[in-house]
């Protein structure tokens, strides 16, 4: 039950009202008027498309071929089935596997059952990797593996999840929160503060490759913004290098603005800008793993305030992605404040601005 879970402490009806009243900004009234509006369902279309060079077609091998829109590899298997999708300047791999189902019943009815697992490789992706050493080395131990993903890294947090420590005590799993209380009742206030990184959860100091050494805030403990949870499941969990900020070192940087305008993997669903008229006219070319990016707030200017990762279609066919949100206080997929489907006409799918698949 939620009223039991250490980390996402209850607040009292007296004191959340009066936070509430005190804040001039409030995103779940926002996000409660959603206009309704066509849904189209599509097939995730990275898994489509012509073939083009290097399509083999023996039926009692598996076989490569390469697809546009993105530029990638897909492997079949001699059945014809694919078993591995890999994207031009891209580490993050779709590799097909046992069934699994994610749910969260707390926060929404939604369900998603999916054969994809995403992992990460050594090296990005390029036309004939498939020939490199490197690769068949992480392709045999990968292949078949039922070892923890990045989706399984990612569901480690929502609520009620267990905690897990490692060899010197440190919690790096369990159920999360999004950020303290704001209690400072400023005009424009949210209700909780962003800004809590991987290394606030963890409540250990993180030393970053630019010599830069992140420091914890005793009262962001166990806590993870939206791109704090990115960050902790992509970088801490599966070793994607992290920058300590937007501008400092290589590799993932620290806010969601940071991410999407960053060089780092292949965009998917480019940025064009960040108004209504911005919003990508068509998503297919979405894959399980992707990065997706969403202007909410005025307050912002410019800059994209919101980051979260595609998992797939729900049992009703809406695609649906995860990401860490004050509404419900930690990484979820639930609907509270806003349904989490990117199809559609609801709050986040009119929000969305970019993709990117690292």
């Amino acid at each position: 039950m939620a009223g039991k879970k250490k980390s996402r402490p209850v607040v009292s009806g007296l004191v959340l009202l009066t936070l509430v009243a005190a804040s001039g900004y409030l995103t779940v009234e926002l996000r409660a008027q959603e206009e309704p509006g066509v849904t189209e369902v599509r097939n995730v279309g990275v898994l489509e498309g012509g073939r083009s060079s290097g399509a083999s077609a023996d039926p009692g091998k598996e076989t490569w071929s390469r697809l546009e829109n993105p530029a990638r590899s897909v492997l079949r298997g001699s059945d014809g089935q694919i078993k591995a999708v890999f994207t031009d300047g891209a580490r993050t791999a779709t590799l097909t596997g046992p069934a699994r189902t994610f749910q969260e019943p707390t926060s929404t009815s939604s369900k998603v059952s999916t054969t994809d697992w995403v992992r990460l490789m050594p090296e990005a992706w390029a036309a004939g990797a498939e020939k490199k050493k490197w690769f068949k080395q992480w392709y045999a131990e990968n292949k078949d593996s039922k070892k923890d993903d990045i989706f399984a890294f990612a569901f480690q947090y929502v609520a009620g999840a267990p905690e897990k420590k490692d060899e010197q005590g440190t919690v790096y799993a369990g159920d999360a929160n999004f950020g303290p209380l704001n209690a400072s009742g400023a005009e424009g206030g949210d209700l909780r503060l962003e800004q809590s990184d991987f290394y606030d959860y963890l409540g250990v100091p993180y030393p970053f490759r630019d010599g830069v050494v992140g420091q914890p805030e005793s009262a962001r403990a166990r806590s993870i913004d939206c791109s704090g949870f990115i960050r902790m499941v992509l970088g801490y969990r599966a070793r994607y290098p992290l920058m300590s900020s937007d501008i400092s070192g290589d590799g993932l940087p620290r806010t969601a603005n940071g991410m999407a305008r960053s060089k780092e993997g292949a965009d998917i669903l480019p940025l064009t800008g960040i108004t209504g008229k911005d919003r990508p006219s068509a998503i297919d070319q979405l894959q399980p793993g992707d990065l997706v990016f969403f202007k909410l707030d005025t307050r912002t200017g410019q800059r994209l305030d919101h980051v979260g990762m595609v998992l797939g279609h729900d049992t009703e066919g809406h695609l649906i992605f995860v990401s860490s949100r004050e509404e419900v206080n930690g990484p979820t997929i639930g609907d509270v404040g806003g349904v989490s489907r990117l199809d559609g006409n609801g709050y986040y799918a009119k929000t969305l601005r970019s993709a990117k698949r690292l």
